[in-house]
């Protein structure tokens, strides 16, 4: 029992002690917890790299492109219509009294509605019109060729050996209208093109025979462009010389028939064709009413540029080398009118300007000597004119203020030698009578009106002047007169024809 309270006692005891607290150890604060990352796994290996892995693609849309708006073109022009060759309407005529002449040249007029003393009172026949030939030494020895409706007019273009005649009918309806051909040769005349006009957009081109008269070149529309077309003078073998697309005018056969000159708006328009490269339909550019100057070697093809001026005028042959060409328009408002010469091997061109002083700025008239380079042309300004002669390369050889033509007024030709130069009027505006002058504008012959002189032209042989004037003391009428090459009067090549008289020129030669 005293062991059991001995041992109570104990346990109180023990149950009283206080103890020092035992020092607590501090907590550590972990560190805040990063991002987990990869960790590598020390080895007696070489570490390995931690493959990052490979994020799906996201497709990044393609950035849209803003698009341009689209000019709409103007509609594509109505293509017009297109003439065919046709070879009708022949007829055989009788040429072989002409032939015979026309090594001699012969001089072509046309007589408009001529009257016929019909009860004692001259009536017009019809609406006719006769181109007839003449030789100058047999005044009454008129020949009649063709007989056309009068609204043929003067749209008569004849070879220069005069046995190929090709002429316009305008009016008959489709089944007579037409261009005609005439082969004296072989005695036929016979339609070619069933056409009413020479005119196509506006241009007139007239046909233009080669120097043989084996080819007339000619200008078509084709349905949107203007070709130039050759056709044989039986109306054969038609062929598109130019076939470019562009507009092509104002043809001229070189002497040899080898090169064919034109105008062509090519550079500025290479095509009016719809689809072609650069092409100016639907683009509203206007149809042209001039261009450049081109020469065609109908042999190899090619095609020379000659000069970078625009013309409004047809080109002409100088020479077989040269041609010249005019550029300015005054009635259209240009200051001045300018006369260029051209050579077709090199394509270069110079105008011709005075070699010292003050140069003419508007030369109108003018008439060229492929025999010695030499120029004639009217110097106009608003109060005077005058006439001057130069040779190509500038030198002026001669002037003048003695014979004062209108403005516009003057038409003159040299004579095949080149020495000397006769001078008229034009349009019935003939103040002066025979006037022919040297190549220095010395007077040779100043004959007094009447007859006045205009539209004066030389024989081939340089013998004959051909001349168209009015006598007032007959009846007023315009008549073909002919002078020697000194201008004195030789006869009235038309006396006792009435109505209208028109000079056409000189044939064969």
């Amino acid at each position: 029992m005293a062991r059991f309270f001995l041992l109570l006692i104990l346990l109180c005891a023990a149950c009283n002690i206080n103890a020092p607290a035992p020092t607590e150890t501090p907590t550590l604060t972990p560190p805040p917890t990063q991002p987990a990352t990869a960790t590598s796994t020390a080895t007696s290996q070489p570490p390995t790299a931690t493959v990052t892995a490979s994020l799906t693609p996201s497709v990044t849309p393609t950035a849209t492109l803003t698009t341009t708006p689209t000019i709409t073109p103007l509609p594509s022009s109505t293509p017009r219509p297109v003439v065919g060759f046709v070879y009708d309407n022949w007829e055989r005529i009788n040429a072989e009294n002409v032939l015979s002449q026309l090594p001699n040249g012969l001089i072509a007029f046309v007589n408009f509605n001529n009257r016929e003393t019909t009860g004692g009172t001259p009536q017009p026949v019809n609406d006719t019109q006769i181109l007839y030939y003449v030789s100058p030494l047999t005044p009454g020895g008129r020949i009649p060729i063709v007989e056309m409706t009068g609204a043929t007019g003067d749209q008569i273009f004849i070879a220069p050996g005069g046995d190929a005649i090709a002429y316009l009918r305008p009016i008959g309806g489709t089944t007579a209208s037409g261009l005609y051909i005439i082969d004296m040769q072989i005695g036929i005349s016979g339609r070619i093109l069933p056409i009413n006009t020479l005119v196509q957009q506006n241009i007139f081109s007239p046909p233009a025979w080669s120097g043989d008269g084996s080819r007339l070149a000619l200008v078509l529309d084709t349905g949107y462009d203007l070709e130039i077309f050759a056709v044989g003078r039986d109306g054969s073998n038609p062929t598109n010389l130019t076939n470019h697309g562009a507009y092509d005018f104002y043809p001229s056969w070189s002497a040899d028939g080898r090169y064919l000159l034109f105008v062509s708006d090519r550079n500025t328009c290479p095509s009016w064709r719809p689809g072609e490269d650069l092409t100016c339909d639907g683009t509203g550019e206007l149809p042209p009413f001039g261009g450049h100057v081109f020469v065609l070697d109908t042999v190899t093809g090619s095609v020379q540029q000659v000069g970078e001026q625009i013309v409004t005028e047809p080109p002409r042959w100088l020479n077989a080398r040269q041609v010249a060409y005019a550029v300015g328009d005054p009635t259209l408002g240009d200051p001045e009118r300018s006369l260029y010469v051209g050579d077709i091997v090199t394509g270069q061109s110079r105008e011709i300007r005075r070699d010292a002083g003050v140069d003419d700025a508007i030369k109108l008239g003018e008439a060229w000597s492929p025999a010695t380079g030499e120029l004639f042309y009217q110097a106009a300004t608003n109060t005077s004119t005058e006439l001057v002669t130069m040779v190509i390369g500038g030198s002026e050889t001669g002037r003048s203020s003695q014979f004062t033509f209108s403005r516009y007024g003057v038409s003159a030709d040299f004579s095949p030698n080149g020495d000397r130069i006769a001078v008229g009027g034009v349009n019935g505006q003939c103040p002066f009578g025979a006037v022919v002058l040297s190549s220095t504008l010395d007077v040779i012959s100043a004959a007094n009106p009447p007859p006045s002189m205009c539209e004066p032209t030389f024989s081939p042989d340089g013998r004959f002047i051909a001349y168209t004037g009015v006598s007032p003391r007959l009846d007023g009428r315009v008549d073909v007169y002919v002078a020697n090459n000194n201008g004195a009067f030789l006869g009235n090549l038309t006396q006792g024809l009435r109505g209208q008289i028109q000079l056409l020129g000189w044939v064969g030669g």
